[in-house]
């Protein structure tokens, strides 16, 4: 049986303090350049490899403070381990925007959740000139890393030094301005098909067009789909299998005339649609055959945890909010009422190919996000899940602590980093041994890897966790000298960039 999203509970008495987490939200104008020497605990010498971090860094400029965090420019981290000792580096990449701004030491653009240019709606009416920020995503794919930001191309930087090497085309196929999205899929080798890069960009309009781009392991787009979506279309994430792709189009419209008139940012000129179905499109990513659309009740969804075929079905989950989780564009984001604010729940979708009907069910109520599995299993089957939760069990909280599902058996490990402590997306890595050791559970066989802003120091952890055993706590806990403003997506890769100038 179809259940119904749950509406946004009442919270209990919050785990933490306000004036706690908004330590998180400043800004960190340093760029630093150090080995990790403060470090509890013992990092694994067989973890070598290099973290990557991305997120919005500058929360203000020119001493004025954005409208909201998303429409910071983007800081890439790196966390370089080698033989049990451990690098950081974190730059901001220099875009056009970035470099204007701290050349005038104002805001000069407006932003998509909100921020304004200073001198009122006359100031920012007509101006529709929005500046990348490639601040979302950074992963390395093809000998190049990348900065991902969805509504623009990507930006490459120098993966020793961080530094930016300029806009991204792969062999001029993203045009200047082509969006590409920024969680972007590897999906390993399945029958004859090979391991691709997948990933989409959107362009809005009266319908919204979807580009479908595949690159080969060495960085070369070797096939691309153009669809349409019908009316506007706002999609942060999508799941991959073997032979699909899968696009959750909330049920959201957009009004352009406050952007327009300079009264808002385009974000806040969203507004969710309770009463329409959430559209769920599969696409063949062999881009043969028709697009199949099922709907299902409302729901808004910014990220996908992974999809799997399975005997004519496709099973989903997903983090699933019951509206979307809109500010009142009068309040100040360091203020948020978590309380009011819908949760992030983890939902399963099973969609039935043949008979074109979605059953839907939810797996786990508290609030959660930031989900992050074993990379074989991107697109399979799966059994172990890794998210960031809330410390309450009920209603909307940010994020302290680290849950592992067991989705065979609904067993739970947690770990809790509150009073004090607020979580960032974890990231798994596979021990170098896999499969060989670990014949039985090598899904678990890995650490996981979150970084952990401790608000009594005013400082940022990198913690790192034995993934078989997450209620254990820390194995170690590398202390940075300085806090990093709570980020969004990373990714880990198995060489050891050496820094450079």
């Amino acid at each position: 049986m179809t259940q119904s999203l749950p509406q946004t509970p009442v919270s209990p008495s919050p785990s933490y303090s306000l004036a706690d987490w908004r330590g998180g939200t400043l800004s960190l104008a340093e760029e630093f350049d150090y080995a990790i020497t403060d470090i509890e605990g013992t990092v694994p010498v067989e973890l070598q490899g290099t973290l990557f971090r991305n997120g919005p860094g500058l929360l203000d400029i020119g001493g004025v403070p954005l409208k909201h965090p998303f429409d910071g420019d983007g800081m890439v981290c790196a966390f370089r381990f080698d033989r049990g000792q451990v690098h950081f580096r974190n730059r901001y990449v220099r875009t056009p925007g970035y470099l204007a701004e701290q050349a005038a030491d104002r805001i000069l653009y407006r932003g998509v959740f909100g921020t304004q240019k200073p001198g009122g709606w006359l100031a920012n009416a007509f101006d529709l000139r929005l500046k990348s920020i490639a601040n979302t995503q950074v992963l390395y794919w093809g000998g190049k890393l990348l900065a991902l930001w969805e509504a623009d191309r990507p930006y490459r930087l120098d993966p020793h030094s961080l530094a930016t090497l300029g806009e991204e085309s792969f062999d001029q196929v993203l045009a200047p301005g082509t969006a590409f999205a920024a969680h972007a899929k590897v999906v390993p080798a399945a029958g004859s098909r090979p391991t691709r890069l997948v990933s989409f960009g959107l362009k809005p309009g009266l319908s919204t067009a979807l580009t479908i781009y595949e690159l080969n392991e060495q960085g070369q787009v070797v096939q691309q789909q153009q669809r349409s979506l019908p009316g506007f279309a706002f999609i942060h994430d999508f799941a991959v299998t073997p032979n699909y792709c899968i696009f959750f189009q909330n049920p959201v419209q957009f009004n352009p005339l406050p952007f327009l008139l300079g009264l808002r940012g385009p974000g806040e000129c969203i507004q969710f649609q309770p009463h329409q179905p959430t559209r769920i499109w599969i696409v063949p990513r062999d881009g043969q055959g028709e697009m199949l659309c099922l709907n299902t009740d409302a729901c808004f969804v910014f990220h996908q945890v992974n999809a799997w075929e399975q005997s004519g079905q496709i099973g989903l989950d997903s983090i699933c909010y019951d509206r979307f989780p809109s500010l009142d564009p009068q309040q100040d984001y360091r203020q948020v009422d978590f309380a009011a604010l819908p949760p992030g729940q983890l939902w399963r979708f099973e969609l039935d190919l043949a008979s074109k009907t979605v059953q839907r069910h939810c797996l786990k109520t508290r609030c959660c996000e930031f989900p992050t599995l074993h990379p074989a299993k991107v697109g399979q089957d799966y059994r172990y899940l890794y998210l960031a939760i809330a410390a309450a069990a009920e209603g909307n909280a940010p994020l302290q602590g680290l849950m592992k599902i067991d989705l065979q058996t609904g067993a739970e490990q947690i770990w809790s980093a509150a009073p004090q402590g607020f979580m960032g997306e974890p990231v798994f890595v596979p021990k170098p041994t896999g499969e060989k050791s670990f014949p039985e559970h090598w899904e678990e066989d890995g650490w996981i890897l979150a970084l952990v802003y401790d608000a009594h120091h005013h400082r940022s952890d990198l913690v790192i966790l034995e993934a078989a055993h997450l209620q254990a706590g820390p194995i170690a806990r590398l202390h940075l000298k300085h806090h990093i403003p709570y980020g969004l997506h990373g990714s880990f890769v198995d060489q050891v960039f050496s820094p450079s100038p």
